[in-house]
Protein backbone atom coordinates (compact mmCIF):
# COMPACT_ATOMS: atom_id res chain seq x y z
CA UNK A 1 0.00 0.00 0.00
CA UNK A 2 0.87 3.42 -0.79
CA UNK A 3 1.82 5.96 2.21
CA UNK A 4 2.76 9.95 2.86
CA UNK A 5 6.39 9.91 2.10
CA UNK A 6 8.61 11.87 4.84
CA UNK A 7 11.99 13.39 4.53
CA UNK A 8 14.49 14.25 7.47
CA UNK A 9 16.31 17.07 6.35
CA UNK A 10 19.43 18.15 8.16
CA UNK A 11 21.05 21.46 7.34
CA UNK A 12 24.76 20.58 8.99
CA UNK A 13 27.82 23.29 9.19
CA UNK A 14 30.85 21.86 11.14
CA UNK A 15 28.55 18.90 12.99
CA UNK A 16 30.87 16.15 12.44
CA UNK A 17 31.09 16.10 16.64
CA UNK A 18 27.34 15.73 16.94
CA UNK A 19 25.78 14.52 13.27
CA UNK A 20 25.93 10.62 14.16
CA UNK A 21 24.37 10.78 17.36
CA UNK A 22 20.98 12.22 15.24
CA UNK A 23 21.56 9.93 12.26
CA UNK A 24 22.02 6.64 14.23
CA UNK A 25 18.39 7.91 15.89
CA UNK A 26 17.24 8.39 12.83
CA UNK A 27 17.97 5.04 11.26
CA UNK A 28 16.44 3.94 14.56
CA UNK A 29 13.21 4.95 14.00
CA UNK A 30 9.92 1.88 14.14
CA UNK A 31 8.96 3.28 10.94
CA UNK A 32 11.89 4.49 8.35
CA UNK A 33 12.16 8.11 6.87
CA UNK A 34 11.80 7.62 3.32
CA UNK A 35 14.44 9.90 2.62
CA UNK A 36 17.28 11.23 4.70
CA UNK A 37 19.43 14.60 3.39
CA UNK A 38 22.06 16.72 4.65
CA UNK A 39 22.89 20.07 3.53
CA UNK A 40 26.47 20.68 4.09
CA UNK A 41 26.95 24.58 4.21
CA UNK A 42 30.91 24.23 3.13
CA UNK A 43 31.96 22.63 6.31
CA UNK A 44 35.64 22.72 7.22
CA UNK A 45 34.85 18.86 9.11
CA UNK A 46 34.18 15.33 8.02
CA UNK A 47 30.62 16.36 7.82
CA UNK A 48 29.56 15.54 3.90
CA UNK A 49 31.77 12.29 4.73
CA UNK A 50 29.94 11.12 8.19
CA UNK A 51 26.50 12.02 6.52
CA UNK A 52 27.41 9.64 3.48
CA UNK A 53 28.57 6.91 5.85
CA UNK A 54 25.50 7.07 7.40
CA UNK A 55 23.48 6.39 3.92
CA UNK A 56 22.13 10.18 3.89
CA UNK A 57 21.85 11.80 0.66
CA UNK A 58 24.32 14.59 1.04
CA UNK A 59 23.89 18.08 -0.63
CA UNK A 60 26.91 20.46 -0.65
CA UNK A 61 26.84 24.46 -0.72
CA UNK A 62 29.24 26.20 -2.55
CA UNK A 63 29.19 29.13 -0.42
CA UNK A 64 28.50 29.05 3.56
CA UNK A 65 24.85 30.67 3.47
CA UNK A 66 23.33 30.14 6.63
CA UNK A 67 20.81 28.17 8.08
CA UNK A 68 17.89 29.25 6.23
CA UNK A 69 19.54 28.64 3.30
CA UNK A 70 20.19 24.82 3.58
CA UNK A 71 16.58 24.47 4.77
CA UNK A 72 14.92 26.03 1.59
CA UNK A 73 17.19 23.93 -0.62
CA UNK A 74 17.02 20.34 1.15
CA UNK A 75 12.94 21.41 0.61
CA UNK A 76 13.40 21.83 -2.91
CA UNK A 77 15.42 19.11 -3.27
CA UNK A 78 13.53 16.19 -1.61
CA UNK A 79 10.53 14.58 -3.25
CA UNK A 80 8.34 13.69 -0.14
CA UNK A 81 5.16 15.13 0.46
CA UNK A 82 6.28 15.95 4.12
CA UNK A 83 9.47 17.13 5.85
CA UNK A 84 11.02 17.41 9.30
CA UNK A 85 13.85 19.73 10.04
CA UNK A 86 16.56 18.76 12.42
CA UNK A 87 19.17 20.39 14.04
CA UNK A 88 22.27 18.39 13.35
CA UNK A 89 23.05 18.16 17.30
CA UNK A 90 19.72 17.18 18.40
CA UNK A 91 18.21 14.18 18.26
CA UNK A 92 14.66 11.70 17.72
CA UNK A 93 12.96 8.77 19.53
CA UNK A 94 12.28 5.95 17.96
CA UNK A 95 8.50 6.78 17.31
CA UNK A 96 8.90 10.01 16.18
CA UNK A 97 7.98 9.02 12.69
CA UNK A 98 5.56 6.71 13.54
CA UNK A 99 3.72 9.63 15.44
CA UNK A 100 4.37 11.70 12.83
CA UNK A 101 2.30 9.15 10.03
CA UNK A 102 -0.75 8.89 12.64
CA UNK A 103 -0.65 12.73 11.37
CA UNK A 104 0.15 12.33 7.21
CA UNK A 105 -2.45 9.91 6.86
CA UNK A 106 -5.45 11.86 8.01
CA UNK A 107 -7.72 12.97 5.28
CA UNK A 108 -7.79 16.39 6.50
CA UNK A 109 -4.06 16.92 8.15
CA UNK A 110 -2.65 20.04 9.39
CA UNK A 111 -0.13 21.71 7.33
CA UNK A 112 2.09 21.98 10.42
CA UNK A 113 2.28 19.40 13.51
CA UNK A 114 4.17 20.89 16.13
CA UNK A 115 5.62 18.02 18.23
CA UNK A 116 6.50 18.16 22.18
CA UNK A 117 10.16 17.80 23.26
CA UNK A 118 12.49 17.23 25.85
CA UNK A 119 15.47 19.89 26.28
CA UNK A 120 18.31 18.01 27.88
CA UNK A 121 22.14 19.73 28.99
CA UNK A 122 24.24 18.11 25.94
CA UNK A 123 26.86 16.99 28.21
CA UNK A 124 25.30 15.10 31.21
CA UNK A 125 21.79 14.33 29.03
CA UNK A 126 20.13 15.72 32.62
CA UNK A 127 16.33 16.76 31.85
CA UNK A 128 15.91 20.60 32.00
CA UNK A 129 12.56 20.83 30.88
CA UNK A 130 9.66 19.58 28.58
CA UNK A 131 8.13 22.01 26.07
CA UNK A 132 4.43 22.01 25.45
CA UNK A 133 2.48 23.02 22.49
CA UNK A 134 -1.11 24.28 22.99
CA UNK A 135 -2.93 22.10 20.26
CA UNK A 136 -6.15 24.13 21.41
CA UNK A 137 -4.89 27.93 20.59
CA UNK A 138 -2.77 26.56 17.69
CA UNK A 139 -5.86 25.37 15.67
CA UNK A 140 -8.19 28.50 16.83
CA UNK A 141 -5.32 31.28 16.33
CA UNK A 142 -2.16 30.30 14.93
CA UNK A 143 -0.79 33.83 13.84
CA UNK A 144 -1.32 34.71 17.63
CA UNK A 145 0.27 31.86 19.08
CA UNK A 146 3.40 32.31 16.39
CA UNK A 147 3.82 35.72 17.48
CA UNK A 148 3.71 34.93 20.86
CA UNK A 149 5.75 31.89 21.28
CA UNK A 150 9.50 30.37 20.15
CA UNK A 151 8.58 27.77 17.96
CA UNK A 152 11.77 25.66 16.54
CA UNK A 153 11.89 23.66 13.15
CA UNK A 154 13.32 20.71 14.90
CA UNK A 155 9.88 19.85 16.58
CA UNK A 156 7.66 20.38 13.07
CA UNK A 157 6.18 18.40 10.54
CA UNK A 158 5.58 20.21 7.68
CA UNK A 159 3.67 19.63 4.63
CA UNK A 160 5.81 20.12 1.76
CA UNK A 161 3.55 22.13 -0.72
CA UNK A 162 2.32 24.27 1.64
CA UNK A 163 6.15 25.22 3.10
CA UNK A 164 7.17 26.05 -0.64
CA UNK A 165 3.93 28.35 -1.43
CA UNK A 166 4.17 30.29 1.61
CA UNK A 167 7.66 30.94 0.37
CA UNK A 168 9.87 28.63 3.17
CA UNK A 169 12.38 30.40 5.54
CA UNK A 170 13.24 34.18 5.13
CA UNK A 171 16.69 34.03 3.89
CA UNK A 172 17.07 38.15 5.10
CA UNK A 173 20.16 38.89 7.35
CA UNK A 174 18.29 41.15 9.44
CA UNK A 175 16.32 38.26 10.63
CA UNK A 176 19.24 36.14 11.75
CA UNK A 177 19.13 34.77 15.32
CA UNK A 178 15.38 34.48 15.11
CA UNK A 179 14.55 33.32 12.02
CA UNK A 180 12.52 30.62 13.02
CA UNK A 181 9.98 32.97 14.60
CA UNK A 182 9.96 34.91 11.27
CA UNK A 183 9.71 31.43 9.38
CA UNK A 184 6.61 30.10 11.59
CA UNK A 185 4.71 33.32 11.46
CA UNK A 186 5.09 33.22 7.81
CA UNK A 187 3.26 30.31 7.89
CA UNK A 188 0.08 31.45 9.64
CA UNK A 189 0.10 34.86 7.96
CA UNK A 190 0.08 32.74 4.94
CA UNK A 191 -2.71 30.42 5.64
CA UNK A 192 -1.28 27.14 7.00
CA UNK A 193 -3.07 25.13 9.65
CA UNK A 194 -1.43 23.84 12.93
CA UNK A 195 -1.93 21.41 15.09
CA UNK A 196 0.12 20.02 17.78
CA UNK A 197 1.13 16.09 18.41
CA UNK A 198 1.43 15.48 22.77
CA UNK A 199 3.69 12.43 22.58
CA UNK A 200 7.19 13.31 23.12
CA UNK A 201 9.61 12.36 20.13
CA UNK A 202 12.48 14.57 20.35
CA UNK A 203 15.45 15.70 22.22
CA UNK A 204 17.17 19.04 22.22
CA UNK A 205 20.28 19.67 23.92
CA UNK A 206 21.36 23.09 25.65
CA UNK A 207 24.68 23.78 25.08
CA UNK A 208 25.93 27.31 26.65
CA UNK A 209 28.13 27.84 23.51
CA UNK A 210 25.12 27.93 21.22
CA UNK A 211 24.59 30.57 18.45
CA UNK A 212 21.95 32.08 20.48
CA UNK A 213 22.80 31.75 23.77
CA UNK A 214 26.28 33.00 22.90
CA UNK A 215 24.32 36.61 20.92
CA UNK A 216 21.75 37.11 22.76
CA UNK A 217 21.89 40.85 21.70
CA UNK A 218 22.42 39.95 18.05
CA UNK A 219 18.94 37.42 19.06
CA UNK A 220 16.79 40.17 20.14
CA UNK A 221 17.75 42.70 17.10
CA UNK A 222 16.66 39.93 15.03
CA UNK A 223 13.30 39.77 17.10
CA UNK A 224 12.69 43.45 16.11
CA UNK A 225 12.98 43.23 12.90
CA UNK A 226 10.88 40.47 12.40
CA UNK A 227 8.04 41.65 14.33
CA UNK A 228 8.53 44.27 11.86
CA UNK A 229 8.03 42.16 9.16
CA UNK A 230 5.42 41.23 11.13
CA UNK A 231 3.08 44.24 11.67
CA UNK A 232 3.91 45.14 8.38
CA UNK A 233 2.10 41.83 6.46
CA UNK A 234 -0.67 42.16 8.92
CA UNK A 235 -1.30 46.10 7.73
CA UNK A 236 -2.88 46.69 11.62
CA UNK A 237 -4.46 42.88 12.62
CA UNK A 238 -2.32 41.65 15.67
CA UNK A 239 -1.64 45.21 17.20
CA UNK A 240 -1.70 44.45 20.55
CA UNK A 241 0.33 40.85 20.32
CA UNK A 242 2.74 42.32 18.20
CA UNK A 243 3.11 45.38 20.81
CA UNK A 244 3.21 42.88 23.72
CA UNK A 245 6.15 41.23 21.96
CA UNK A 246 7.78 44.21 20.96
CA UNK A 247 7.90 45.30 24.56
CA UNK A 248 9.14 42.18 26.22
CA UNK A 249 12.64 42.91 23.13
CA UNK A 250 12.77 46.22 24.70
CA UNK A 251 13.09 44.79 27.88
CA UNK A 252 15.58 42.25 26.88
CA UNK A 253 17.12 44.46 25.26
CA UNK A 254 17.44 46.99 28.05
CA UNK A 255 19.28 44.58 30.41
CA UNK A 256 22.08 44.36 27.87
CA UNK A 257 21.75 48.52 27.69
CA UNK A 258 20.95 48.21 23.26
CA UNK A 259 19.21 51.42 24.38
CA UNK A 260 18.68 51.23 19.99
CA UNK A 261 16.82 48.24 19.58
CA UNK A 262 15.10 48.97 22.60
CA UNK A 263 13.51 52.37 21.55
CA UNK A 264 12.86 50.48 18.38
CA UNK A 265 11.23 48.59 19.94
CA UNK A 266 9.06 50.96 21.85
CA UNK A 267 8.83 53.09 18.54
CA UNK A 268 7.26 50.10 16.56
CA UNK A 269 5.16 49.21 19.57
CA UNK A 270 3.47 52.63 20.35
CA UNK A 271 3.10 53.11 16.78
CA UNK A 272 1.20 49.76 16.15
CA UNK A 273 -0.65 50.09 19.17
CA UNK A 274 -1.01 52.79 21.61
CA UNK A 275 -1.63 51.04 25.20
CA UNK A 276 0.97 49.56 27.17
CA UNK A 277 0.69 46.14 27.58
CA UNK A 278 -1.69 44.95 30.77
CA UNK A 279 0.66 42.29 32.39
CA UNK A 280 3.06 45.58 33.32
CA UNK A 281 2.54 46.94 36.80
CA UNK A 282 0.23 49.70 37.28
CA UNK A 283 3.02 52.18 37.90
CA UNK A 284 5.33 51.06 35.42
CA UNK A 285 1.65 51.33 32.87
CA UNK A 286 1.44 55.06 34.04
CA UNK A 287 4.68 56.22 33.34
CA UNK A 288 4.90 54.12 30.27
CA UNK A 289 1.85 56.06 29.20
CA UNK A 290 3.45 59.03 29.84
CA UNK A 291 7.07 58.21 28.50
CA UNK A 292 7.92 55.07 27.31
CA UNK A 293 11.58 55.65 26.85
CA UNK A 294 12.00 56.86 29.98
CA UNK A 295 10.01 54.47 31.68
CA UNK A 296 12.34 51.45 30.44
CA UNK A 297 14.90 53.25 31.31
CA UNK A 298 13.78 53.86 35.14
CA UNK A 299 12.91 50.58 35.36
CA UNK A 300 16.38 49.27 34.16
CA UNK A 301 17.86 51.34 36.88
CA UNK A 302 15.71 49.73 39.35
CA UNK A 303 16.45 46.43 38.91
CA UNK A 304 20.33 46.76 38.75
CA UNK A 305 20.44 49.17 42.08
CA UNK A 306 17.88 46.52 44.53
CA UNK A 307 18.38 43.31 42.17
CA UNK A 308 21.56 43.62 40.67
CA UNK A 309 21.67 39.49 40.39
CA UNK A 310 19.36 39.84 38.01
CA UNK A 311 21.84 41.68 35.44
CA UNK A 312 25.13 39.50 36.62
CA UNK A 313 24.84 37.44 33.23
CA UNK A 314 24.48 40.46 30.69
CA UNK A 315 27.44 42.81 29.15
CA UNK A 316 27.43 46.38 28.70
Amino acid sequence: MSHPSLALCIPAYNAAAYLPRLLQSALAQTIPFDEILVYDDCSTDDTGKIAVEFGAKVIRGEINRGCSHGKNALAEQTTCEWIHFHDADDALYPNFVEQAYKWMVLDNAPDVVLFNYEWRHDDTGELISIRYFDDAELRRDAIAYAIREQINPFCGLYRRSAYLQAGGYDTDPLVLYNEDVAFHCRLAIAGLKFAAEPTITIINYYRPNSMSSANQIKCAKAQYHVMRKVAASLSGRYAQEIAQRLWAIAGVSAAYLDWENADNCLHLATAVYSKSPNNLSVIFRFICNYNPYFAIRLREWLIRLLKPQLRQQTTT
